[in-house]
């Protein structure tokens, strides 16, 4: 079993400076991520088949390239900040979100058998997130980062893995279970292994979870997460033309 593992954090300047997560998407765009962006200067999102992620240079300037961007899609905006919907783009759905980070994984004495995820489990990774909505889920979702899982009776009971990568911070994301296989602790025991895979690397766990799920909150806090702020989820789609 792997031990509990710690990373120190500042506030200041430096690889592990939080406050590129008050814009995690353009962070992640512009940095370790920018070989997945889409766009330019005046605004990013990840490749369609990677996800609907997308930000603004300055959530507080021209929007106009979001709806560039959105194509005939929607797309989803990720903030601190609330920004101003942009002509040619229509709010869909908005919600507060907690950002949690996790400067300690706490240990834990569950022990399942668990497997690698990649390219050849691509199909099912998406099954499972369509059956089970954990977040935003596409074709390629899972080459964001490493993603591992728990097989049972052949099928994919549940997996966890990674996703946007702003600084020395990385999402935890894709956490899911399937309904026949909930209530034994799988998505705990993954989300876990993955957390700790990240600090091996010295890299940050962070997530993200609709402030109103407090169930999950409790169970990231039981995992060594904290809030650190909450955010705006908003998801946007081309406007109608009359």
């Amino acid at each position: 079993m792997a031990p509990t593992r710690e990373i120190g954090m500042s506030a200041g300047s430096g690889s592990l400076s939080i406050a590129v997560l008050d814009r995690p998407v353009w962070n992640a765009l512009t940095g370790r991520q920018a070989h997945l962006a889409h766009g330019d200067e005046t605004g990013l999102r990840f490749a369609p088949e990677y996800g609907p992620f997308a930000a603004p240079p300055d959530p507080a300037g021209d929007m106009r390239a979001l709806a560039r961007l959105a194509g005939n899609a929607e797309i989803w905006v990720v903030e601190k900040d609330r920004i101003v919907i942009p002509v040619g783009l229509t709010l869909v759905r908005s919600a507060e979100c907690v950002q949690m980070v996790a400067p300690a994984i706490a240990d834990d004495g569950h022990d399942h058998a668990f497997c690698e995820l990649g390219n050849e489990d691509a199909a099912e990774m998406f099954a499972l997130a369509a059956l089970t909505q954990p977040g935003p889920f596409s074709t390629r979702t899972h080459d964001l980062g490493r993603f591992i899982g728990i097989r049972r009776n052949g099928v994919l009971a549940a997996m966890a893995g990674e996703r946007m990568k702003p600084g020395a911070f990385t999402e935890l994301s894709g956490v899911c279970t399937h309904p026949d296989y909930r209530g034994r602790g799988y998505a705990r025991y993954l989300m876990r292994l993955v957390a700790l895979r990240m600090m091996e690397r010295g890299e940050v766990p962070f997530l993200h979870c609709y402030a109103t799920n407090t169930g999950a909150i409790a169970l990231y806090r039981s995992l060594g997460f904290e809030i650190h702020q909450t955010m705006k989820a908003m998801v946007l789609t081309p406007a109608r033309r009359n």
